[in-house]
C-alpha cells in the first residue's frame, strides 16, 4: 500500500486532482494511505473529488451510540471508514487537502460549511464533464477479480461502479490530460461481467493483497412505514406489464418491491388493499378508483434500468417479475418486441435477421462474429477455406441461414439484459446474493456506464432509436422532498440553500419520461415532515430550491393516492395536488391558492379527500400488516428481535424529544409503574448502572416506551 502511494507521488510531482468512485466503489484502505501521505507534506495538495462517501453509523446520542456500537461491529465488520470524513465533518481538514463532492449521503452535512462550500452540483451523467473541469489527474478504484470460467484467464471487473470511471478516462484521453489510474482488488467485491470487465491494460498501477480485502459498506434494511407502504402501493398500481422499471434505494424503494411482488403473487389481495387505500375513510371505493392502474400479474415481466441496482431489483428478479430480456442490437431488439424471441436462440430469428437486411446469404465473416456474440450461433463455427461453407467439429455445414443445422445454433443468450445498473448499494445479503448468483443470470445483469442508462441522446455505445425501443412502458420512479402546488418539486436542497444530498440523475429520468412517448415519470412524497420544527406539510404553496421545474410536472405519489398532473392547467394540478395532501393542511394551501387568483373561489375539496389522516391510513392497512403481507422487514434485517424493540422505544423517545407536549406526557408515564427491563438491554445502553440524574432519567423514559 505505502510504496503505491510513494509512486502516485513519484509519477505525479505536482498537485493532485483525485477523483473517487462514488459508494462502494472506493479503495479505501489506499485512499486513507495517500491522505495521510498528503496531510504530512504541506508542499503537496490534493483535492479530492467524488460523491456519496459512507461512514460508519456512530450515533448522536450516548444512547444511540451504547446501542450501535455491537451492531456496527456486527453489521460492517472490518470496513474502514475514510479517513477524510472525519476531518471533513469536524472542519478539520489539512490546509492542503480539499474534498468536493457532486452527492451526499442524505443530510450529514447540513450545516457543515467545508462540505457545503464544496458542493458541485451537476446532473450525474453531466458529473465527469463538470469534475474534469477542476483538473483530475488520478483515478483510483476498487475492482474485483475472478478466473473467468471459459477462457480460464484472469479478469478484472468495475463491479458496483462503471457508472463514470470509463467515461472519465476517455474524456480526459480525448483533451489531451494524463490520468494516472490505480486499481486496488477488493476479494469482497462481487464480480460482475459484461460492460463492467474492465482490461488489465486500463490500469497503470494494481495493488491487492493484504490490506485491500474489507467488508463492504452495507446499510441494513430499514422498517417500512405505514406512509411508506401506501405510497409504494399506489405506486406499484402504475407499473404496466411488459414495461421498463427504475426505483431506488430506502424503504420506499423496498415498499414499491414488495407491492410488485404482492400484485404477482397475490393479486387478490392486493386489489384488496388498494381498494381499500383508494376508499379512504368511507366504506367503499368510489367508482372509477381502477382508472389508470394496472392491477395485474405480470405476464410479460419487467426489465429493469436504473442508475441504483438495489436489493429491490434483485428481490423482482429472484420473484420472476424482472426478467423481459433486451439486446444491445435493434434488429434483435425489435423482434422481441414482436414477441419473435424465445428463451433461447432458434433457427427464426437468423431467419428473421437475413430477411431484415441485418446479416448476409451467404454469411461474412462479420455476421459470424455478430451471431457468435450475440449467442445465436455456437462459439466454435468458423468460416471454410472458400468462404461459402461453415466449419465446426471437424464438419462442414451450409453457409446459408435459411438452412442452418440445428447443431450449430447457440444454446443460449449473450449479451442479453434483463437489468442494466450504473452501481450498487445494499445490505450484506444483497452482496452474497450476488457473489453466488449463477453464472447465466450473472451474465444477464449488465452493470455499464451512467450515461447509457440516464441518457436518452447523444451516447455513441448505444443509439437513441435502441434506447427507445428497450425502454418500453418506462415508469422512472424517484422520491422528492417537497413540492409546490403548482407542481415544482426539491428533491435535493432546502430554501436555505444547504443541500441535503444532490440531484443525482433525478432530472434525467424525469426529462426522459416526457421524450419517451409511452414513459413516465413518478415522484414519491411524504404527504407531511415532522421534526424538531414541528409537523408541516410537504406539500407547500411555493418553495425556494427546486430541483424539478414545474413544467416537467407528471405523476405525484403521496399515501393518500395519485395526483396526475401531465397536462392539466394550474388550476386542475393544485386541486388534484391538495387531495393527495394530509388533511389537516388542506384548508390553509387551497385559501392561500384562491388569494393568489390560482383556484377559483368557490371551489370545494372532494369529500372523499376529506379524510386524508394517518389514523384513516392505518386503519386500512392494519389487516394486511398483521396477517404478514406487509411485514416491517419484508427483505429481512440485521436486527435481532430484541434490537428492534430497543428501536422502537428509541425512536419514540428521539420523537418525544422535538415535541414538549408529547415530552410531558411521556414523563409523567415515567413516573407511573413500571415493567421490568432485561439487564441485557440496560446494558446494551449503558444504563445498567445509571447512578447520575441524567441515567435515570433516561432509564426510566426508556422502560416507559417498552
Amino acid at each position: 500500500m505505502e510504496a503505491t502511494v510513494d509512486e502516485i507521488l513519484r509519477r505525479i510531482p505536482g498537485d493532485i486532482g483525485l477523483a473517487l468512485p462514488l459508494g462502494i466503489g472506493k479503495p479505501n484502505p489506499l485512499v486513507n494511505a495517500l491522505y495521510r501521505r498528503v496531510a504530512a507534506l504541506p508542499e503537496r495538495r490534493l483535492r479530492i473529488y467524488t460523491a456519496l462517501s459512507l461512514e460508519k453509523p456512530k450515533g448522536r446520542t450516548e444512547l444511540e451510540q451504547h446501542f450501535l456500537a455491537p451492531l456496527v461491529e456486527r453489521v460492517f465488520g472490518d470496513y474502514p471508514d475514510l479517513a477524510y470524513v472525519g476531518p471533513l465533518r469536524a472542519g478539520q481538514l489539512p490546509p492542503n487537502i480539499s474534498v468536493q463532492e457532486f452527492f451526499l449521503k442524505t443530510a450529514d452535512y447540513l450545516g457543515n460549511e467545508a462540505a457545503q462550500q464544496g458542493f458541485i452540483c451537476t446532473n450525474y451523467s453531466f458529473a465527469v464533464r463538470d469534475i474534469c473541469a477542476q483538473g483530475v489527474n488520478l483515478l483510483i478504484q476498487a475492482v474485483a477479480a475472478r478466473v473467468n470460467p471459459e477462457t480460464g484467464e484472469r479478469e478484472f471487473s468495475l463491479s458496483c461502479n462503471p457508472d463514470l470511471s470509463f467515461d472519465l478516462l476517455e474524456h480526459q484521453r480525448a483533451a489531451g490530460q494524463p490520468v494516472l489510474t490505480v486499481a486496488m482488488v477488493n476479494e469482497a467485491l462481487p464480480f460482475m461481467p459484461g460492460p463492467a470487465v474492465a482490461d488489465a491494460r486500463l490500469f497503470d498501477l494494481m495493488v491487492e493483497g493484504p490490506g485491500c480485502s474489507h467488508a463492504l459498506f452495507a446499510p441494513p434494511n430499514a422498517a417500512i412505514s405505514w406512509a411508506d407502504y401506501a405510497i409504494g402501493l399506489h405506486a406499484s398500481s402504475l407499473v404496466k406489464d411488459g414495461g421498463t422499471l427504475q426505483i431506488g434505494i430506502g424503504s420506499l424503494g423496498d415498499a414499491i418491491a414488495q407491492a410488485l411482488i404482492v400484485r404477482d403473487s397475490r393479486n387478490h389481495d392486493y386489489r384488496a388493499i388498494l381498494a381499500g387505500l383508494c376508499s379512504g375513510g368511507a366504506a367503499e371505493a368510489p367508482d372509477g378508483w381502477q382508472e389508470g392502474r394496472e392491477l395485474g400479474r405480470f405476464e410479460q415481466g419487467l426489465y429493469g434500468c436504473s442508475e441504483m441496482f438495489v436489493n429491490g431489483f434483485m428481490r423482482l428478479i429472484d420473484a420472476g417479475l424482472i426478467r423481459r430480456l433486451v439486446f444491445d442490437d435493434l434488429a434483435l431488439q425489435q423482434l422481441a418486441l414482436e414477441g419473435r424471441l424465445g428463451a433461447a436462440p432458434d433457427a427464426g430469428v437468423i431467419r428473421a435477421l437475413c430477411e431484415r437486411g441485418r446479416i448476409a446469404s451467404p454469411l461474412r465473416a462479420s455476421d459470424l462474429a455478430f451471431l457468435q456474440s450475440q449467442g445465436l450461433l455456437q462459439a466454435g463455427v468458423t468460416l471454410a477455406a472458400d468462404g461459402h461453407l461453415l466449419f465446426w467439429q471437424g464438419q462442414t455445414w451450409s453457409n446459408q441461414p435459411e438452412a442452418l443445422a440445428p447443431e450449430l445454433i447457440g444454446l443460449g443468450w449473450r449479451r442479453a439484459a434483463l437489468m442494466h445498473g450504473g452501481f450498487f448499494l445494499g445490505p450484506r445479503d444483497f452482496y452474497q446474493r450476488l457473489r453466488e448468483l449463477p453464472e447465466a443470470l450473472r451474465q444477464s445483469i449488465a452493470m455499464t456506464r451512467i450515461h447509457y442508462i440516464n441518457e436518452l441522446y447523444g451516447d455513441v455505445r448505444g443509439s437513441e432509436a435502441l434506447k427507445r425501443a428497450q425502454r418500453r412502458d418506462a415508469r422512472f420512479i424517484n422520491t422528492t422532498m417537497k413540492m409546490t402546488l403548482l407542481g415544482a418539486a426539491s428533491s435535493d436542497g432546502y430554501e436555505s440553500g444547504q443541500m441535503v444530498s444532490g440531484v443525482g440523475g433525478q432530472y434525467n429520468f424525469v426529462a426522459m419520461a416526457h421524450a419517451l412517448p409511452d414513459a413516465r415519470s413518478i415522484l414519491l412524497l411524504r404527504a407531511t415532515h415532522d421534526n424538531a420544527q414541528g409537523l408541516s406539510s410537504s406539500i407547500a404553496w411555493h418553495y425556494a430550491n427546486c430541483t424539478i421545474p414545474r413544467h416537467l410536472r407528471d405523476i405525484v405519489v403521496t399515501e393518500y393516492g395519485v395526483a396526475d398532473l401531465r397536462g392539466c392547467s394550474d388550476a386542475e394540478v393544485i386541486s388534484r395536488l391538495l387531495q393527495v395532501c394530509d388533511s389537516r393542511f388542506q384548508q390553509g394551501l387551497m385559501d392561500e391558492a384562491k388569494a393568489h387568483g390560482k383556484l377559483p373561489a368557490d371551489y370545494q375539496l372532494p369529500t372523499a379527500a376529506r379524510r386524508n389522516l394517518p389514523e384513516t391510513l392505518r386503519e386500512r392497512l392494519r389487516p394486511w400488516r398483521n396477517s404478514g403481507v406487509l411485514p416491517d422487514f419484508p427483505f429481512g434485517t440485521d436486527l435481532s428481535d430484541e434490537e428492534m424493540q430497543i428501536v422502537r422505544a428509541l425512536k419514540k423517545l428521539k420523537h418525544a424529544s422535538h415535541h414538549p407536549v408529547e415530552l410531558v406526557k411521556l414523563i409523567v408515564k415515567s413516573l407511573g409503574p413500571q415493567a421490568p427491563v432485561p439487564e441485557a438491554w440496560l446494558e446494551r445502553l449503558g444504563l445498567n448502572e445509571a447512578h447520575s440524574f441524567k441515567q435515570l432519567f433516561l432509564r426510566r423514559l426508556f422502560a416507559s416506551n417498552l
